[in-house]
This record gives C-alpha cells, structure tokens and sequence, in this order.
C-alpha cells in the first residue's frame, strides 16, 4: 500500500504550515487544560454550605439553579434536607459551568486553528521567499548557460543569507574556471595544430622535389595520412572538450538547412561508397553554435556512410515532434547488438571488428555527438534497425 506521504507531495511551505498550525493548537489546548483546572479548583475550594433553617422553614419557597426547589411552608423538613439540595445545586452548577467553558473553549480552539492555517501559511511563504529568489537565479542560470548573474541577497546575516552568499560564490568559481577551459582549449588548438600544419607542409614540400625517388614518395604519402589522422584525431578532442562546455552564444538556425548543407558536402563519399541518400527536411527551428550544430549533423551523417554496407542506404530527416525540434539519421550498416547502444557514445570506442581499424575515425564521432547535444540542452537516442544498421535521433530545444 502506497503511504500517504508519497501519495501527497507536501512542500516546505505546507510542512511550515503544518508546523506553526500545530504549535498554535497545542498551545491552545495547554492553555484550555489549564483553565479547566483552575476554574474547577476555584469552584472547589467554596466553604461547606450554611443553611439558615429560620429562612428555610419560612414560608416562602425559593427555587434553586438546576430546577431544585426549597420545600413549601409547613412541610415537615430538616435543615439536613436544605443542606443536601443546596449541595446538588452547587455541583449541578459546577458541572454544568465546566461543560460550558470546554464547549466554548473548543469552538474558540477550532476558530483559532482555522486562523493558524492562514496565517501559518502567509508566514511560510514569507519565510522561503528568499529562497524562491535563489531557485529562480538558478534556474535562470541553467536554462541561459548565463554564469555572470548572481542572486545578491539584500537581508540580515542569517542561514539564508549565508545560502545565497555560497551560491553567488559557486558561480563565480564555475564562471572562472568555465573561462580557463575556454582559454585552454584555445591555446592547445593553437599549440597542436600548428607543428601538424608545419609537418604536413614539409612533406608536401618534399614529395614535389624533383629528385625524389619512389621510396620517398611512399613514405611522405604514408606520413601524410598519419599526419592528417593525427589532425583528425586533435581536432575532435577539441571539439569533444568544447562541445562539453555549456553553449553561451546561440544563433537562431533551423536544422533542415544544416543538414541539406552536410548532406551536399557529402555527396562525393556517398557516391564512392554507393550509398543512397534519402532526404526528409522538414522545418526544425531551433537555436545553438552553428559550428558546433554542423558538426554534430556532419558526424551523424559521415558515420552513416562509413559504417554502411556498399549499396547501402542512408536516411536524414528533420522535424518538430513533441516541442522539439528534430534530427534522425539511419543507416543500413551491420547488425549492431543492442547491448552494444551505449558504449558507441563513449569515447575511442567502436563496434565489432571496427575497433582495431582507423580508417574510418576515432571514435569521437558520436561521443561529439551527445556532447554537443548536452550542450544544448538536448538529447540523443539510438536504436538499432531490423536487419542492419542504427537509427541516431537528436532532439534540441524548439526556438519561440
């Protein structure tokens, strides 16, 4: 049986509420068993009654509280029997100004509770406002990647204030070292590429001599395929390590013309592999780093041709699905497990017999892809198709 409090998600503010409601109606019932004791020992403590039996065998007859009568004139009675009507009228009496006061006390404690609610719930909301301020900073933060903004909480040195100073702080050190990686990657692209570009330019160099023989050939040919998997291999590094960075600046861009663009610069390996592309580009607005969105669609697409079978398929289309815009690229490659969908996204990792072989990549291609993604608030699934083959989908924010 499910237990109430996972039935019913009681907030804070409804815990607080709860909270000041109970400690009013607990006071509320101290003080109404107090009263009740001192009201009935204040009762109690009266003297033993005295009856005038002269007045009491006159003859005028009294009737009492509780509809106790003195006997009439002449009747035969005791100053014994006065004293026992009198002692009934008086506990009667007791008895009932005790009921009354329980009776009122309790409607008083019901209006009481219901006024704790209210104002138990005011004084809730009014106590986690500051904290509503921090929570809607951070979530500010979170959906504009924005880490210059901080809360800047105006108010007296207490926990809350302490809370808001720690958040301001943690997004200052995040923003410092979000910029030293920037920094980084910047300088290492510099650093890397330049001594490969210097290589590559030697060689070519050294090929176009006329005087170059035929062992020279080969080996500056061989070099220059290292040489540029090695610039493969660095430049998706680069881009793995930026792509993992939140996206700052975004430019509005629809994903049709991303991939129409990606589809045409591959026409040429398609057709040397006899590949067979079939386009579905709908309307995907969505908004991002163009060069980093081109490039998620260019590995998506260049994947799909070089994992595929000779003759094979590819197919690329965009959409709006769900609030999302859409991307979906498909292959007929080989038969992909389905244990294997995640380790394909880790990156240097590749499938089957592709693992030992690196003609056809690193193996950053899709860990660039799901980054990217990330990056942008968006997500990547794969599946595998019946027969051979994967299908890749990436869902990004919808631009308003």
């Amino acid at each position: 049986m499910t237990p109430l409090t996972t039935r019913v998600r009681l907030t804070i503010r409804m815990r607080l509420m709860l909270l000041y409601t109970g400690l009013f109606l607990s006071a509320g019932v101290v003080l109404l068993g107090l009263t009740y004791i001192l009201v009935k020992a204040n009762l109690q403590q009266n003297g033993p009654i005295r009856v005038d039996s002269t007045r009491a065998l006159g003859g005028e007859q009294e009737v009492l509280p509780g509809g106790h009568a003195l006997p009439r004139p002449g009747a035969a009675v005791t100053t014994e029997r006065f004293q026992g009507v009198l002692v009934r009228t008086r506990a009667d009496a007791q008895k009932e100004t005790l009921n009354s006061l329980l009776t009122q006390g309790g409607i008083a404690l019901a209006v009481v509770g219901a006024f704790g609610l209210g104002l138990g719930w005011l004084l809730a909301d009014r106590a986690l406002r500051p904290v509503h301020t921090i929570t809607e900073t951070a979530r500010r933060v979170a959906r504009s990647h924005d880490l210059t903004e901080r809360i800047a909480y105006e108010g007296p040195r207490d926990d809350v204030k302490e809370l808001a100073d720690t958040f301001d702080t943690m997004l200052e050190r995040l923003a410092r070292s979000f910029d030293g990686q920037r920094r980084f990657v910047a300088n290492a692209s510099h650093e890397l590429r330049t001594p490969l570009a210097i290589n590559r330019t030697l060689v070519d160099v050294a090929l176009r001599r006329p005087d170059a023989g035929e062992d020279v050939r080969r080996l500056g040919e061989a070099l220059l395929v290292v040489n540029g998997r090695h610039e493969r291999l660095i430049d998706g590094m680069l881009t793995l390590a930026t792509g993992e960075n939140a996206v700052t600046d975004t430019s509005p861009l629809d994903l049709a013309d991303v991939a129409a663009h990606v589809l045409d610069q591959a026409a040429g390996e398609a057709r040397e592999r006899g590949v067979t592309a079939d386009r579905r580009l709908g309307p995907a607005p969505t908004a991002g780093d163009p060069v980093l969105i081109e490039r998620l669609v260019q590995n998506l697409v260049e994947n799909a041709i070089r994992h595929n079978r000779d003759g094979g398929g590819l197919s690329v289309a965009t959409r709006v699905r769900d609030g999302r815009a859409e991307l979906a690229v498909g292959n007929t490659g080989p038969v992909v497990p389905p244990y294997e969908i995640e380790t394909i996204f880790e990156p240097f990792r590749r499938l089957g017999t592709d693992r030992v072989r690196s003609d056809r990549g690193a193996g950053l291609g899709l860990s660039i892809v799901r980054a990217t993604a990330a990056a942008h608030g968006g997500t990547v699934t794969a599946a595998p198709r019946r027969g051979g083959g994967l299908d890749v989908t990436v869902g990004l924010p919808l631009r308003t």
